[in-house]
């Protein structure tokens, strides 16, 4: 699809974002919902191998899925996406960066019939963070959804959960506050789980984690010490304070291993 025709779907047109140290340049809704870190934490989380099939529910503009074929070859790489102009985009994202991204419109509430009928060595996924009866909507829809989608945790989980092979594994990024519903709909469903928290800096809450279930998993539950960020305990001068070590995911696009 010619970028003209999907500047049509965002009337606020669309940036052209580097990731990876511009190894990836991803195009992006000027207003809307658009990728930050999340995402390429997301990738660099997943514990693909070369050859396997990932499904990345709730794709947006396929940063997570394009990461993760930055870093592991060969992998077969499907997305799932609500809205239909940013699974346009996803795909044209893909094919700019010289990757093979299979990019499917539908409600993972009622998946389409041939990706039902597969099942997948990874599932990836950053669902919305918020509940839509908290909080005020966003101005712009896309960005509503993604942010604050009405399907709930339960849903995205058994997607997870349906669509894996045998020791297959979820990995997840979600918002903090969110935890205690993932783990519900975790149970007698996925095990093996590990859940990382993420603190922007040292002796901070923690507002993100990072999840890895497996199906048919059965190892002990694991709780992290938490990824740190940036360096530092608090934000002294304009700059990036990134560390090492998420300076390394975020800009050479490193995996990320768990303790």
């Amino acid at each position: 699809m010619s970028i003209s025709v999907l500047q049509q779907h965002f009337p606020d047109g669309l940036t052209d974002d580097g990731f990876l140290s511009g190894r990836l340049q991803i195009l992006q809704p000027r207003k809307g919902y658009r990728a930050g870190a999340d995402p390429v934490l997301l990738a660099a989380a997943c514990p693909a191998k070369p050859g396997d099939n990932v499904l990345e529910a709730g794709c947006g503009a396929g940063v997570a899925s394009i990461c993760l074929g930055a870093r592991v070859d060969a992998l077969t790489l499907t997305g799932l996406e609500l809205q239909g102009e940013y699974a346009d985009l996803a795909c044209e994202n893909a094919a700019r960066n010289h990757q093979t991204l299979e990019v499917v419109a539908g409600d993972i509430r009622a998946i389409p019939g041939h990706i039902k009928a597969r099942s997948f060595d990874q599932v990836i996924m950053n669902p919305p963070f918020f509940e839509r009866t908290k909080g005020s909507s966003a101005p712009d829809a896309g960005k509503e959804i993604a942010l604050a989608g009405e399907t709930p945790t339960q849903a995205w989980i058994d997607l997870a959960a349906r669509r894996l092979k045998p020791k297959g594994y979820l990995t997840l990024i979600h918002d903090i506050r969110r935890l205690p519903d993932v783990l519900a709909a975790c149970l007698g469903r996925l095990g093996s789980i590990e859940i990382l928290p993420i603190s922007a800096r040292e002796g901070r809450k923690a507002h993100l984690f990072l999840m890895r279930a497996r199906k048919g998993g059965r190892a002990d539950f694991m709780l992290h010490s938490p990824l740190v960020t940036h360096v530092g305990t608090q934000h002294l001068e304009d700059g990036e304070s990134y560390t090492p070590q998420i300076r390394s995911i975020l800009r050479e696009g490193a995996a990320l291993k768990f303790p």
